[in-house]
């Protein structure tokens, strides 16, 4: 997705009519790498259907937010930025501090009382850096006992999640010092420490909290997707492939969608496109992340436009 502005399945239908117009067959695959827009992709390619619940926001007001049930309603998914992401607080709201991802926890909890015995908890673009303890309260009081999949939009270990991330989540430098210093109080009580361990500080640690107190699995979100899409079997098919998203810069060479697209087509010898919103990359950086070329557009008709200069 260009997050905030753009779904995946918008982005990769309007690159597509670009690239019919010029005369090619094109199959749409809409993914996500753990962050917003992960739960559609995988809908849309396993099938399900949406629910919704009444849970807690990030500065805990009420708000209505979806989750997942796949077929036979065994596995749900849930989006942490459904219920704790930055889209729900105002830019003048944002407080680093305060912001919980309690909304998280109550909607695995609702998953789980509609019958999932295993939900895929997709964590990124959250408001917050609680170390997922809002998430974890709120399946204590719930009662709730699950497998959990967790999908991590970013490599990063935990202690580094308020460094990394609190700034743009309204942390100033003495605030991500005060975050620093409460994940560290929250990881010397938990049964395992999350410190150092990688993929533990993405959405502010909620995906350390959870592997912490709860016992979850922790994937790399890009994979995890396109292996749940099948896509080196399409990519065997394939004659070029065409990947995106909002911004490119150095998170993105950390386990981003858009990187672990390009890596599989550089294993698999085929070219690969990138259309971006904006690029913050520089010659080396592109030559890092291995794409045959970078375009950027921002509206759904540039989007399509630059299917048609690739179509040629």
């Amino acid at each position: 997705s260009f997050k905030g502005t753009l779904s995946a399945r918008e982005v990769a239908a309007a690159l597509a009519r670009g690239l019919r117009a010029g005369g090619h067959a094109v199959a749409e695959l809409p993914v996500g790498d753990g962050g917003e827009g992960t739960m559609d992709a995988l809908v849309t390619a396993l099938g399900g259907e949406l629910r919704t619940a009444v849970v807690s926001d990030p500065l805990g007001r009420v708000v209505e937010a979806e989750y997942a049930l796949l077929p036979h309603g065994e596995t749900a998914i849930v989006e942490t930025a459904q219920a704790s992401g930055l889209w729900r607080v105002a830019e003048h709201e944002r407080d680093a501090w305060a912001s919980s991802t309690r909304g998280t926890g109550e909607l695995i909890a609702a998953a789980a009382t509609a019958g999932a015995s295993k939900v895929i908890v997709t964590v990124g673009d959250s408001a917050t850096t609680d170390g997922g303890i809002g998430a974890v309260e709120a399946l204590d009081e719930a009662r709730v006992e699950v497998d959990l999949d967790i999908l991590c939009d970013v490599r990063s270990a935990w202690e580094e999640a308020p460094r990394l991330y609190g700034p743009q989540k309204g942390a100033d430098p003495a605030t991500v010092a005060r975050l620093e210093e409460r994940l560290d109080e929250l990881a010397q009580k938990a049964p395992r420490d999350p410190r150092g361990v990688p993929h533990t500080g993405s959405a502010g640690g909620l995906s350390g909290g959870l592997w912490a107190f709860r016992g979850a699995r922790l994937f790399p979100g890009a994979a995890y997707v396109l292996d749940a899409l099948g896509f080196d079997g399409r990519l065997r098919e394939a004659r070029f492939v065409v990947t995106g998203e909002g911004r490119l810069d150095k998170q993105t060479l950390q386990g981003k969608a858009v990187a672990e697209v390009a890596l599989r087509c550089r294993r698999a010898g085929v070219a690969c496109h990138a259309v971006i919103g904006q690029n913050a990359l520089g010659p080396g950086e592109i030559d890092e992340l291995g794409v045959a070329s970078v375009r950027e557009a921002q509206t759904l008709a540039e989007l399509e436009a630059a299917g048609r200069t690739l179509a040629r």
